[in-house]
């Protein structure tokens, strides 16, 4: 993030009113922060443990102070490690309890007390969300290969992506729980319906929570039908929606690529925000226009699918395409599916071949969240094939909408279930646009590359039975990956998640040790291979022992975040008392935008994290009030700095559903890294501006193979995967000689291909006890994100004579929705 200008945090909200844009429509909810959204339905399930999480908690100031110093460490030389630890030392002893104690004051009226802070900091990113801010994952193929093609692969997704919205809506998601702890489920409810809306002081979160259409991208069209009725039941059945899907890739392909692609509004997405808040401007200036109606059907759609007519030749081509797009250019125009986009909301991407992915804008969910709903909706495709062969095969939902095939056709209500065409006023302001965002996006791709690596060789049952945390191990291989490059330690970021806590989001731990760099320089050097097995034991459960710290919230991080926002608010309450600073306001719970510390612009889906005031000691180019009120010296040493200059920037989130995820580098000369630690495989998605991406991941598969090797050695005990226990009866089963003969020659096993064979006699060693608890560990399944700023439950509009009073207004805005687009003809068989 650039560094940013503070801005002044009125002391009480405006007016919800005052805080919409004026030609909004007011179908819309923008939803305060600081309400928890948890007014729940009686026997509601999804958040009927929300009342009972408790708050995150603030961590002790000293404490903080020393993991600061600790996780520095191993990156400083001894000059930069004493001027850091006198500016800690001075920090304990001037500022410090001072903006513990605001912080604390602070955090009483709120929820969390670092949501806001976080929120501003992504709401005010500037840049292009797309490889910056928004992650992806790319889905696992269908296994029933006759469902591999894109029409009928979209419409599976479709069905079971609704069916999951039902059950949010009704609130029969069952909730999520690790070793039956209850995690926060307040994202869920803002996952749908959502969109980030830039304007002149940064960008909002706004939210349609009655949305009842989807809309469809296809070469750069959008089209748009109704999916659910006004009780959230689904009124399509999976042909219904595949014969739409048929009907509008076909009236698509009517118009040429090259003329379509030049009226592709969803590449202003990838604009930076001012420039594309300036062209909303354009097309909403007139109060309920062509293309304000068109933005207003965009913005409220429950989500976005893209119908791309490529096929990607690999791994690393179908994460790009997921991530960012293609960039293509034919005689002179943008053909790529880059433009096939629309990044302000979540995004269901399938391809010609049906290999499918989502891309999620990300200031308002997590990983966690996201990856939930793939995996509930690539289950539940199979589970609805599984019952057309078998109608008792099991269900993921507590109930399911009726037929729509058997429903009374007035009980579906004012809905349009024929596709609609999106027909924009394409006037020259807009056109120039689009080729300018067009490229642009196409110089930011290019700044780009991307390796995968499927690692086969061995996975999750592996690691573990050689008695490491698969998190941990993986983390020391990336450091040892770096290390054999280029000889050298850097700051590197992977988050843990901290839903244990009511709204919470993640922590930063900081994977670089003592431990890990004596690790990396044993393993490199001549030394026994007990030797290096020994220092990674050691440096894996140093990892550990800090991922355990954040899931308690008891990093450094966000602590240390949290009380340079209070330094900045409180310079800027000092110096504009009662007065908005640059007339800025919040976009959500009226707290104005506290301008995030600057970083690299090149940031990623964890650049938020790492955001670091980019000073000089005693040169606060933030603070208007630099004699009176000094940058704290913690905030000006160039170990604040050194540790948020991420270099790699890794996430481990995943499960069986998803083949590979993965984001944009976070810093120029760094790396960004996604895996999953499946059970016998590894998958690594790696990002990088061009910096020899393809060698560090040969080095990667080179240092896994050469660690599985020494630790056999080391370790005999069986690393084959797990088999059946009949097995072990068998052969403890007493033997009958006589009878034996009978059922003919015992056949012995052939491991060839399996790894190596059994030892006769094999010592079970106690496993570490690391292991037992990996899977809620260095963010296992999850990775960094926000949460959304305004979401909140549709309040009881009866109840609200204010919302009784808007039920016309949006009735009539619903009503002058249903004629937007061109109607088409639907393809019949």
């Amino acid at each position: 993030l650039d560094p940013a200008t503070p801005r002044k945090l009125p002391e009480s909200p405006p007016s919800l009113a005052a805080q919409l844009p004026l030609n909004w429509s007011a179908a819309y909810t923008r939803m305060p922060m600081d309400s928890n959204g948890e007014s729940h339905r009686d026997g509601g399930i999804t958040f009927a443990a929300q009342d009972k999480l408790p708050k995150l908690p603030i961590p002790n100031l000293s404490s903080t102070c020393d993991k600061y110093l600790e996780a520095l460490r191993p990156l400083q030389t001894p000059r930069e490690r004493a001027e850091t630890e006198h500016a800690v030392r001075d920090f304990l002893s001037t500022d410090g309890p001072e903006l513990q104690e605001k912080l604390q004051r602070y955090a009483q009226g709120k929820t969390s007390y670092i949501e806001q802070f976080w929120y501003d900091s992504y709401l005010n990113f500037d840049n292009p969300v797309v490889l910056n801010l928004n992650p992806f994952f790319l889905l696992e193929d269908d296994p029933t290969p006759a469902r591999n093609n894109q029409v009928t692969r979209a419409a599976s997704l479709v069905v079971s992506a609704l069916e999951f919205i039902r059950a949010v809506r009704k609130e029969e998601l069952p909730p999520d729980t690790i070793k039956g702890k209850p995690l926060c489920m307040y994202q869920f409810s803002r996952l749908f319906g959502t969109a980030r809306v830039p304007t002149e002081n940064g960008c909002q979160i706004v939210q349609d929570p009655e949305a009842k259409h989807i809309i469809v991208i296809c070469h750069g069209q959008i089209y748009w039908f109704d999916v659910l009725d006004d009780n959230s039941d689904v009124i399509m059945t999976e042909k219904d929606i595949a014969i739409n899907l048929q009907t509008i890739t076909e009236d698509a392909a009517q118009t040429p690529i090259q003329e379509a692609a030049k009226g592709a509004l969803g590449v202003l997405s990838t604009e930076n925000r001012k420039i594309w808040s300036g062209l909303r401007d354009v097309l909403t200036k007139d109060h309920g226009s062509n293309n304000a109606d068109c933005l207003n059907i965009v913005d409220s759609a429950l989500f976005a699918l893209c119908l791309d007519y490529t096929e990607p030749a690999d791994v690393a081509a179908l994460c790009q395409n997921m991530l960012c797009g293609t960039s293509e250019v034919k005689n002179g125009v943008q053909i790529g599916t880059c433009t096939n986009r629309w990044y302000d909301k979540l995004q269901i991407i399938v391809c010609k071949n049906g290999s499918a992915g989502i891309n999620f804008e990300h200031t308002g969910v997590d990983g966690h969240t996201v990856l939930r709903f793939a995996s509930d909706v690539y289950t539940d495709t199979i589970l609805r094939f599984a019952r057309t062969i078998n109608g008792q095969a099991p269900t993921l939902w507590t109930s399911t909408s009726p037929d729509p095939s058997k429903r009374d056709p007035e009980s579906f209500g004012d809905v349009n279930t024929t596709p609609r065409k999106l027909e924009w006023d394409m006037i020259p302001e807009l056109s120039i646009a689009v080729r300018f965002a067009e490229t642009r996006l196409a110089d930011l791709i290019e700044q780009n590359e991307f390796q995968c690596l499927d690692f086969s060789s061995y996975g999750k049952n592996f690691i573990t039975s050689m008695g490491f945390s698969p998190d941990a191990f993986v983390q020391m291989a990336f450091q040892a990956a770096y290390y054999g490059l280029y000889g050298r330690v850097e700051s590197t970021y992977e988050p843990a998640m901290t839903k244990f806590y009511l709204h919470g989001r993640t922590e930063a731990v900081r994977t670089v040790s003592q431990d890990s760099v004596n690790f990396v320089q044993t393993f490199w050097a001549d030394n026994p291979i007990e030797q290096k097995i020994e220092a990674l034991k050691r440096a894996c459960q140093k990892h550990v022992s800090r991922t355990r710290e954040c899931l308690k919230a008891e990093g450094c991080d966000r602590h240390l975040y949290a009380l340079f926002c209070v330094w900045q608010k409180f310079v800027n309450d000092e110096m504009e008392s009662g007065m908005s600073s640059i007339g800025q306001s919040s976009p959500t719970d009226g707290y104005s935008p506290v301008g995030s510390p600057g970083g690299d612009s090149s940031g990623s889906m964890d650049q938020v994290v790492e955001v670091k005031p980019n000073r000089e000691r005693g040169n606060s180019t933030n603070s208007r009030s630099r004699d009176a009120h000094p940058l704290p010296f913690i905030f000006a040493d160039g170990g604040w700095d050194k540790l948020n200059t991420t270099v790699l920037s890794t996430s481990n989130c995943g499960n069986p559903s998803l083949r590979q995820f993965g984001f944009g580098p976070t810093s120029g000369d760094g790396f960004g890294i996604g895996y999953i630690i499946k059970d016998d495989s590894i998958s690594i998605c790696v990002s990088s501006k061009h910096r020899q991406t393809k060698r560090f991941v040969d080095t990667l598969e080179s240092y896994l193979l050469e660690i599985r090797r020494i630790l056999r050695i080391t370790n005999r005990k069986s690393s084959t995967p797990k088999s059946s226990r009949a097995r072990e009866a068998e052969a403890s089963r007493p033997k009958q000689m006589s009878r034996l003969k009978s059922r003919g020659r015992l056949i012995a096993t052939d491991n060839a291909g399996r790894g190596p064979s059994r030892p006769e006699s094999t010592s079970q060693t106690e496993e570490s006890p690391i292991v037992s608890d990996d899977d809620e560990l260095g963010g296992y399944g999850f990775f960094d994100a926000g949460m959304l700023l305004q979401a909140l439950k549709a309040r009881d509009r009866a109840a609200d004579p204010v919302e009784s009073a808007k039920a016309s207004e949006r009735a009539a805005v619903q009503a002058r929705r249903r004629d937007v687009g061109k109607k088409l003809r639907l393809t019949t068989e």
